[in-house]
């Protein structure tokens, strides 16, 4: 996903499947001196996490310990959603935000610490395979209510699939659409047709795939499959006004400004084994850069003493102030992510691999990493693959560890072997404070090795939209990603394969190799979980020999928050703080 998403390890996509947390993660109770104690990506170990029982699926969720009941949390967040109907979300802060109002058929568990399990979410478990994964089936839980008071039929549950289809949306997941029998030519519900591949029986959906998915009840937790009611379904205007099942709604939005949960007050905790309920409300107030945001923090006065972030991590400017000073730093909630960060390279405007491959030897690594914050926030990457994601494998082909101020002599050599000195690039970058830095070092270190470089900022909310356009006349832009569930297959088939080229697609270099085509396809089908993770290791390799994008770092989050904010842990499912845990102290 876009940003961080998931962070798992799954045996390959047609395997029994497990998660994996990251054991890197602090509360930062311990004090500290900032860099030096920093985790490390490299080296971090997983643990399995297994699909949980139907036990583990029936609420309520267990009560936080030390919790209490009422009051408000705020959070101060750099921008507003870019989308809010599900069938649209592929972006990590969208998703996090949304745990409180969306429930899918499937999602996780969370104990203490943040470590998740599997579990049914409006389903009463994780799921039921047969014929090796082509046929899936889930029982819809009683008492699931909509936010008018009306019940979740399983009208709505079809009617939620069945309008993945429909042309307007253009930005989500498109697994299930692609899984789905009959559905590469089925166009949505609107013109009243049913697809026949989805099937009602009682309080029971079942779903025949053309393929074998034994991760399928993994990929129904994505919040991109979450419910959607068939009678208040608005069709685009969804876009900014879903209605709720979950344990909050939208009670006031100003887009780009802020936006309110208030309690649902038709949600039933014995239902959910995933969410608490604690606060009355959350309120996030959006506009807030790094720098603005972590001051207040700092501070800690009035409403900030309950604030948390989503994604607003310290600011590279206080990452040092924040970690040496013992009474900030028990504040600091650190984890290791999944994500990579890296600089998807259009391979349509870019044609030349010389030119790609010198591209990635001129690039200012070490110079990024200060800009953001130094090792104590990001590790340079040299591979797509995060080294905690099943699959990965240790290689550099540019140098990126050896050479991490980059090499201008060797990339200026490729690109007069190519014939093109003077190569003109236009570089997509978010309108924001540390982007606009690195945007500067990016364009000094590509001209140093003989590009002409042009940068362009563009409007954060609308980012991805805008680089997931075919036609975007940008020849290099930021981007991230890590697992949208355990597996390879779920790294290099959204973004990698030349099927998933299109607008709102993830696929932004645009590569179509056949190669690497072939090579996605092939993995996809291992069962034998070492060969499956080796041949993923082995398609990261060859989409970087094909210089299709520059890893620029793999990501470690530093989150402070509020001194009156309770339970404040790592959501090692969504990868983001665990909202549906946080109490407001008393």
């Amino acid at each position: 996903m876009s940003f961080s998403r998931r962070n798992f390890l799954i045996a390959t996509g047609v395997a029994a499947a497990s998660t994996s947390v990251l054991s890197a993660c602090s509360s930062g109770s311990e004090g500290g001196s900032g860099q030096d104690n920093a985790p490390q990506v490299s080296g971090s170990k997983t643990i399995a996490i297994p699909v949980g029982t139907k036990a583990d699926s029936t609420g309520p969720a267990a009560e936080v310990k030390g919790s209490v009941k009422g009051g408000t949390i705020y959070s101060l967040q750099q921008f507003d959603m870019d989308h809010m109907d599900p069938a649209q979300i592929y972006n990590s802060t969208e998703a996090a935000i949304t745990v409180p109002i969306m429930r899918g058929l499937t999602g996780y568990k969370l104990d203490d610490k943040g470590g998740a399990v599997l579990v049914g979410d409006a389903a009463t478990d994780a799921g039921t395979m047969k014929d090796g994964g082509k046929t899936w089936s889930f029982t819809l839980k009683d008492g699931l209510k909509w936010e008018d008071g009306t019940d979740v039929t399983m009208d709505d549950v079809r009617h939620t699939f069945e309008r993945l289809f429909a042309s307007f949306i253009t930005e989500g997941p498109r697994y299930v659409q692609t899984w789905l029998e009959g559905g590469d030519k089925y166009k949505g519900p609107y013109g009243g047709k049913s697809l026949s591949s989805i099937e009602i029986d009682g309080k029971t959906i079942t779903f025949r795939l053309n393929e074998a998915r034994a991760d399928f009840n993994y990929t129904l937790a994505m919040r991109g499959y979450s419910l959607v009611p068939k009678k208040h379904d608005t069709k685009e205007k969804y876009d900014k006004r879903p209605f709720s099942c979950g344990p909050y709604k939208i009670g006031d939005r100003k887009i780009g400004k802020s936006m309110t949960f208030v309690r649902n007050e038709h949600w039933d905790p014995k239902t959910d084994s995933i969410r608490n309920a604690y606060p009355d409300q959350y309120v996030f107030q959006m506009g807030y850069e790094l720098v603005a945001s972590t001051d207040r923090w700092i501070a800690d006065q009035g409403n900030d003493q309950y604030a948390v972030p989503i994604f607003n991590e310290v600011a590279p400017e206080r990452i040092a102030q924040v970690l040496t000073k013992p009474e900030l730093k028990k504040r600091v909630l650190t984890a290791v992510d999944t994500a990579t960060y890296y600089w998807p390279i259009n391979t349509t405007r870019i044609k030349d691999v010389k030119v790609r491959q010198a591209i990635n030897w001129a690039w200012p690594h070490q110079q990024i990493q200060t800009i953001n914050g130094g090792r104590a926030t990001t590790e340079i990457a040299s591979t797509i693959l995060a080294p905690v994601t099943p699959g990965y494998q240790k290689f550099d082909l540019y140098g990126a560890k050896t050479t991490p101020a980059g090499d201008p002599k060797k990339a200026k050599a490729l690109l007069k072997e190519a014939g093109k000195l003077g190569q003109k690039l236009v570089i997509a970058y978010q309108q924001s404070d540390t982007q606009v830095k690195v945007a500067v070092a990016v364009k000094n270190a590509l001209e140093e090795a003989g590009f002409t470089v042009v940068n362009k900022q563009v409007d954060k909310s609308t980012f991805y939209t805008q680089i997931g356009k075919v036609d975007n006349d940008f020849d290099l832009f930021g981007a991230g990603w890590s697992p949208d569930w355990p597996n390879g297959y779920s790294v290099f088939y959204p973004c990698w394969s030349g099927k998933n080229i299109g607008d709102g697609r993830n696929n932004y270099a645009q590569l179509n190799d056949p190669g690497v085509n072939k090579a996605i396809e092939a993995a996809s089908k291992i069962t034998d979980v070492e060969e499956a993770n080796k041949a993923w290791g082995n398609v990261d390799k060859m989409i970087l020999e094909l210089a299709a994008a520059v890893p620029d770092y793999h990501k470690i989050r530093n989150y402070l928050y509020g001194s009156k904010v309770g339970n404040v842990i790592w959501d090692s499912a969504n990868t983001c703080v665990a909202l549906c845990k946080l109490y407001a102290k008393k």
